[in-house]
């Protein structure tokens, strides 16, 4: 246990600082910018005042020198304000206060090193701060927050090859950044709102309680683990939204991925064995029960280890290895939606067959909450491809980043509320859950026969045909016995269209000793026979 724990721990402290505010900035030309989306105080509320925090690491030159980085602090939507264009026919901006451009009037000489804002930046929407930092001896640069809107700080080694520097996007509301805060709302609500669900579910569960069926208990299973899921998920933001991405950050979020991967197998499982037909048109699925099980063991193990490589290796290092983590666990979601798609098809046609009406048209529903569940998948999978499609346009991520959690991870988890809803509500608790599972609808034709008519019709006809030759009387003649009145309990009432009638017996399909026909004082008397 102490070496789970040890190993655990030593994963942690490797992985990439996903959810941190705090980015590095060098020299690199992927790192000499960073920006993220920044929350006005009025916009989501918080007890400090959001700001960019900029912080360089402190450099040991030799001698008497003092290296130099260019620094620029604004807001996307001023973009246009920093640098200045040489002539109209420049393909390019000059951006650096040089000698060189203090001499074409692009800046003066106070300001040789910085960025060179345009003329007419005091008309820019945000203040944009424009300065040099000596790394020497290196001084905080804090740019407060009035406004919501995407921030970015830029960087250049003016007299520097290399430099270290830590920018802290420093939100009101607490650590978050502001593309991850609407998240703590969401999974907050999911939590209720599966709560809400649970609290239905088992007040059917207990008023049924002595008639329930084991796919019902799958389903309160997975409803139970979805609160834990949630719970530990809207927990996790929580946690790093008051400490940080810290340590036991890091923790939480390898335990929500695993409880991810473990609810994408429970789910795969559940709705497998209901498409089988399990405890309503199967009572036991024997051996392939095992086999399904394996599956989504299987299944759960390939997704921890894609949950832990996802986290763990960085698009820069990543290598043909990665496949090996995509594609078991590819296979296995492909067995799933095969193995599920023909169940659900030879089970409905199992039912029509045997003319099940109202069953079938029970997973026909099913049929229908799969299909509506595919088409909406694929439909924000073509919307996010023209979505995405302009990722390279540079003003795709500033006008995106409020809502680009839901178009990657919202909509999939409201799509997959909707299915777990829905399928509760056709599987759940009833009065006559086991009478419902093991009966066999009669199947009724137009060319068939009631059975209470038929035993009325025995009773006039060996009273009262005017044919009939009996032993109290010639032809034509009727008995002295007057016929027997049909009980009105055993008379079976006139079928309605769109009502159905289950066999839950083989009692209601034999006649009585004291209501047979064979049996009746009246017959014996007819035919002056006793048995």
């Amino acid at each position: 246990m102490r070496r789970a724990l040890g190993t655990l721990i030593a994963l942690a402290t490797t992985l990439s600082c996903t959810l941190a505010n705090e980015l590095k900035i060098d020299q690199k030309d992927s790192n000499r910018q960073q920006c993220s989306g920044m929350y006005s105080r009025k916009a989501w509320g918080g007890d400090t005042d959001p700001f960019v925090l900029t912080k360089f690491i402190k450099a040991t030159p030799p001698g008497d020198e003092d290296p130099l980085v260019s620094l620029v602090v604004f807001e996307w939507r001023d973009e246009d304000y920093v640098g200045v264009w040489p002539t109209p026919e420049s393909a390019t901006k000059e951006y650096i206060c040089t000698e060189e451009n203090v001499k074409a009037s692009f800046c003066n000489s106070t300001q040789i090193g910085e960025f060179i804002l345009s003329s007419n930046s005091s008309q820019s929407r945000n203040p944009i701060i424009s300065q040099t930092v000596h790394l020497k001896d290196p001084q905080p640069v804090n740019y407060p927050i009035s406004r919501t809107g995407y921030y970015c700080v830029g960087t250049y080694g003016y007299s520097s090859d290399e430099y270290k520097a830590a920018v802290e996007f420093r939100n009101a509301y607490g650590e978050l950044p502001a593309a991850q805060i609407a998240k703590l709302p969401f999974y907050g609500g999911l939590t209720i709102t599966y709560a809400v669900i649970a609290i239905f579910w088992g007040f059917l569960y207990v008023q049924n309680r002595h008639d329930i069926l084991p796919v019902q208990n799958y389903i309160t299973a997975i409803i139970v683990f979805l609160i834990v899921e949630e719970l530990m998920t809207w927990g996790f933001y929580q946690y790093s939204n008051t400490h940080g991405s810290n340590v036991l950050a890091k923790i939480m979020l390898i335990i929500v991925s695993v409880l991810n991967a473990g609810r994408n197998s429970f789910s795969f499982f559940l709705l497998l064995i209901v498409c089988m037909g399990y405890g309503v048109v199967k009572p036991s699925l024997g051996k392939t029960m095992v086999y399904v099980r394996i599956l989504a063991i299987v299944h759960f193990v390939f997704g921890v280890i894609y949950a832990v490589a996802s986290l763990s290796i960085t698009p820069d290092n990543a290598g043909p290895i990665v496949l090996l983590v995509i594609l078991p666990l590819a296979a296995t979601l492909t067995a799933f939606y095969v193995w599920t798609l023909n169940s659900l098809n030879l089970t409905m046609k199992d039912l029509l067959e045997r003319k099940q009406s109202v069953k079938a048209m029970m997973y026909k529903k099913l049929w229908w909450c799969i299909l509506g569940s595919i088409v909406v998948i694929f439909a924000f999978f073509f919307f996010n491809s023209f979505t995405f499609a302009g990722q390279k346009d540079p003003d795709f991520v500033p006008d995106h980043w409020k809502t680009r959690w839901f178009i990657l991870d919202g909509w999939l988890n409201l799509v997959y509320l909707a299915d777990i809803a829905y399928i509760a509500y056709l599987w759940r608790p009833t009065a006559n859950n086991r009478r419902f599972a093991m009966s066999d609808e009669l199947a009724q034709d137009d060319e068939g026969f009631e059975i209470a008519s038929f035993g009325g019709s025995l009773d006039e006809e060996d009273a009262r045909s005017p044919n009939d030759q009996t032993l109290n009387g010639g032809p034509g003649t009727l008995s002295p016995v007057p016929p027997k009145p049909i009980n009105e309990h055993a008379r079976q009432r006139p079928s309605l269209d769109g009502e159905t009638i289950f066999a839950v017996g083989e009692d209601g399909d034999k006649w009585s000793d004291d209501e047979s026909p064979r049996n009746s004082s009246e017959r014996q008397k007819l035919t002056g026979k006793r048995d």
